[in-house]
């Protein structure tokens, strides 16, 4: 039993057609940080992390985290997709699936992140067929919306969390994804 459920962790890495979703290893640490500490990737997220927290506090050697993914293209991190379960940070999620994802700044604009979540909800709906995903966006966040609506996110409720509006919608094995 993981995270996820009965499923198996970690899966055999995952390929699409330019990246590779896989667990994290220690040749990722140093992006890792740069990731957590980005001002452009905190914007939504409460603002960075302090970059000597991240260097004190991230581990060398990864631990196995159920429903990580690391995003490798040519062999390098680029970012993060997760799939878990909600620990209560939303009461909308408690307890279903929620996917999240993370990319570093030089790795916008690319189609990457809207491919590796694609590979992620692939791999999920075969691991648990018919149950479905759950993402929370700001709705100021235009790239993250648009990449709900391309995954084949619908909107389940709009509500105020953290100081901003929050969209949050829900994905079903059933509905197509990008």
């Amino acid at each position: 039993m993981t995270e996820l459920g009965p499923v198996a962790w970690p899966p055999a890495p995952i390929r699409t057609e330019r990246l590779v979703l896989r667990e994290p290893e220690a040749r990722d640490r140093t992006a890792a940080i740069e990731l957590l500490a980005s001002p452009e990737v905190g914007t939504y997220l409460g603002g960075p992390r302090p970059r000597d927290e991240l260097e004190r506090t991230i581990p060398g050697a990864p631990g196995r985290r159920p429903g990580l993914f690391i995003v490798d293209l040519d062999g390098a991190m680029i970012g993060q997709v997760m799939l878990t379960r909600d620990t209560g940070h939303l009461r909308q999620a408690a307890g279903r699936a929620e996917l999240g994802y993370l990319f570093l700044p030089r790795a916008w604009g690319h189609g990457y992140a809207g491919e590796a979540c694609a590979a992620a909800l692939d791999w999920f709906a075969g691991a648990l067929p018919g149950e479905p995903v759950v993402l929370a966006t700001q709705t100021a966040n235009t790239r993250s919306m648009r990449l709900a609506a391309k995954l084949g996110f619908t909107e389940e409720e709009r509500f105020e969390a953290y100081g901003a509006e929050q969209w949050f919608g829900v994905w079903s094995p059933a509905t197509p994804s990008a």
